[in-house]
């Protein structure tokens, strides 16, 4: 399952594929603007929609939810995840607060240490 996710994300030149994205989460363009603290802009309009820091913010959402997948159990779940589980290591706020703060290389370390084992 996991796999299928991460092939749909992306478009043929390595961008994230939105209207895939949305299609997985059923989520509007607005919704998954707010979930990634990006602007509705960022995602409706071409050229901002292909910016660095857009296709980076919706890139970390998209790395996010696919490494919860396995425990999650399907991409809906692991979204639900990402935007309602508070993280205890930061202060019971949620991965979608720590994204849209600048933190999700936070998140990610985080996975990486629960998923081998250490401590939340």
């Amino acid at each position: 399952m996991a796999a299928s996710f991460l092939s749909t994300a992306f478009d043929g030149d390595g961008r994230i594929a939105v209207d895939a994205v949305t299609d997985q989460l059923h989520l509007t363009r607005k919704e998954l603007a707010v979930a990634a603290g990006l602007s509705r802009d960022a995602v409706s309009k071409r050229d901002r929609l292909h910016a660095a820091a857009t296709q980076k913010r919706l890139r970390d959402v998209v790395e996010i939810v696919n490494h919860v997948l396995p425990w999650a159990g399907s991409v809906q779940q692991a979204f639900a995840w990402y935007r309602s589980q508070p993280l205890p290591s930061f202060g019971d706020v949620t991965a979608e607060d720590l994204v849209k703060s600048g933190r999700a290389e936070d998140v990610k370390t985080y996975l990486d240490r629960i998923g081998s084992g250490g401590y939340a």
